[in-house]
């Protein structure tokens, strides 16, 4: 079978200092709720700056700059074990400081909503003119114009409801509402909205850039975030794949949104690998922004533990997958891992039906997948907030799946997780720790002969949308390209050609006669 590759991904982090105490949910609701709690007191003494944002080892491998590996020989927690002068920008993308990607916000703004001060324009004008990706896009660039008056600014929040933009602890600007009543079209949605738009460029821009893609080659593009962009008659009508495509240049590209929580992008992968795999499409990029909302989610629990805001980042990513060219590694559409209706939510149902049903398909052992890529949480922030080390857990019951089929002994689970498992580095932004955080990895991996294969998982809480108490998930395998791809069906003009050439012959033939 002929199935499709993945051709180049890229990964990006915004650090959001400010944002975490305006925009992240558990300090918004926090401050409607009790305003003068010691958390809101003790939050912006247990924020990072840009520098130690960067210099956090499990953001250098989200970007490129460490492997998992590199990271696991470094004993827990990390967050107390900083790199030195480690760079922003990464192998798969970039960490962007907040006045930046503010200063992105107003680019990808098409109905000048994002107002920003004269001061700031200018300043952040001149370091996007200096960007390595931005700065030859004269027409992202010049879309940063002069700016507006403090004052104006100010009105705009005290009188019309618009949402204040800080930039260290001052205000620089605001997001407008754009509707009186309609509270999907409303400031602090909007901000929401822009924020994962800007994010999801970043992460288009870094996939054309550190991949050499022709923009113009993209057909699809299928984003797979968590938020949803509408107005009052349709919530989550969307688009924000063609409103990210815009941006980033993928001129002819259509697209649409695809939702499903945390698993989203799992789902975005297979629906992109079938149409490239049809043939509908040659190109399809899976692209997603990130959430304000989900900025400092576990704040409380760090700041009770006099640790930092580890939650101080936005992410996206993005994933290009192509037509086999013999060389990328396969995603294997006959190998998907489904959570269905009737699957059941217990821990060992959910993990059958996207581990074990799948590997059945193929003749499979657990051991035979040499890297399980789950929920790839960074244990340094959910194992204060309780969660304990998610990525670990999800291993111990794959390993106890295959203890149960036994393709191992109970004795060997430790040394599976080992071999088949990996350390969490992904920051808890929902949809961005599950699965897709290795694909990375898993390609380059594959590529220089490290590793063979690996499964690709994700899983959402479809609950949180109080319409069904069902769990979802799928999964998908990658792995090694064969170098061989299935000879295509040739075309009407070359029927039309070998038809006409053997009429030729035939006649020749008869005049011999």
């Amino acid at each position: 079978m002929n199935y499709p590759v993945v051709k180049g991904t890229s990964y990006i982090l915004v650090h959001a200092e400010d944002m975490v105490i305006h925009n992240g949910t558990t300090q918004t609701t926090e401050r409607v709720i009790n305003p003068d709690s010691e958390y809101l007191k003790k939050l912006p003494s247990h924020l990072r700056s840009f520098e130690e944002a960067v210099n956090y080892m499990p953001n250098q491998v989200y970007i490129g700059n460490m492997t998992p590996e590199e990271l696991a020989e470094h004993p827990q927690p990390w967050y107390d074990k900083p790199l030195e002068d480690a760079s922003r920008f990464g192998k798969y993308g970039e960490i962007m400081p907040e006045d930046e990607f503010i200063g992105l916000m107003k680019i990808v703004d098409t109905f000048d909503l994002v107002k920003l001060t004269k001061e700031f324009t200018e300043e952040v004008k001149t370091k996007l003119e200096a960007h390595p990706i931005i700065k030859d896009r004269d027409d992202l660039i010049s879309r940063l114009k002069v700016g507006d008056d403090l004052t104006d600014i100010e009105k705009l929040i005290e009188e019309q409801g618009a949402e204040a933009i800080y930039f260290d602890r001052k205000i620089v600007g605001c997001v407008k509402r754009a509707h009186d009543v309609d509270q999907n079209l409303n400031a602090h949605v909007l901000f929401e909205n822009l924020a994962c738009k800007a994010s999801g460029v970043l992460a288009g821009l870094n996939l054309v850039a550190k991949n050499d893609i022709d923009p113009n080659d993209v057909e699809y593009i299928i984003e797979c975030s968590e938020e949803a962009c509408g107005d009052m008659n349709q919530r989550g009508g969307g688009n924000f794949a063609k409103s990210i495509a815009e941006m980033v240049g993928f001129k002819n590209t259509t697209g649409s949104d695809t939702r499903g929580f945390c698993a989203a992008p799992t789902h975005a992968l297979i629906i992109a690998s079938s149409l490239v795999q049809s043939g509908t499409f040659k190109n399809v990029v899976v692209i997603s922004g990130g959430s304000t909302a989900k900025l400092g989610m576990n704040g409380k629990n760090h700041v009770e533990k006099d640790m930092p805001i580890l939650e101080d980042v936005i992410g996206g990513f993005a994933v290009l997958i192509s037509e086999n060219d013999g060389i990328n590694p396969i995603l294997r559409t006959d190998l998907v891992g489904r959570h269905t209706v009737g699957t059941g939510s217990s821990p060992q149902a959910v993990m059958s039906s996207l581990v074990t049903a799948p590997l059945e398909k193929g003749n499979l052992k657990i051991t035979d997948v040499d890297r399980y890529s789950v929920e790839m949480q960074n244990p340094d922030v959910t194992k204060p907030a309780g969660a304990g080390d998610v990525p670990n857990a999800n291993y111990k019951m794959i390993g106890a799946l295959g203890v149960m089929r036994k393709d191992l002994e109970r004795a060997q689970i430790g040394d599976f997780i080992k071999e088949h498992g990996m350390v969490g580095w992904a920051p808890t932004q929902g949809h961005i720790p599950s699965g897709v955080p290795y694909l990375g990895f898993a390609r380059e991996d594959i590529l220089e002969g490290r590793i063979n294969n690996a499964m690709i998982i994700g899983k959402g809480s479809l609950f949180l949308g109080r319409m069904t108490n069902l769990f979802d998930g799928v999964s998908i395998v990658i792995e090694k390209n064969s170098g061989k791809t299935e000879e295509k069906g040739i075309s009407e003009e070359e029927v039309r050609t070998l038809v006409a050439e053997a009429m030729r012959d035939f006649a020749s033939h008869l005049l011999q006669d």
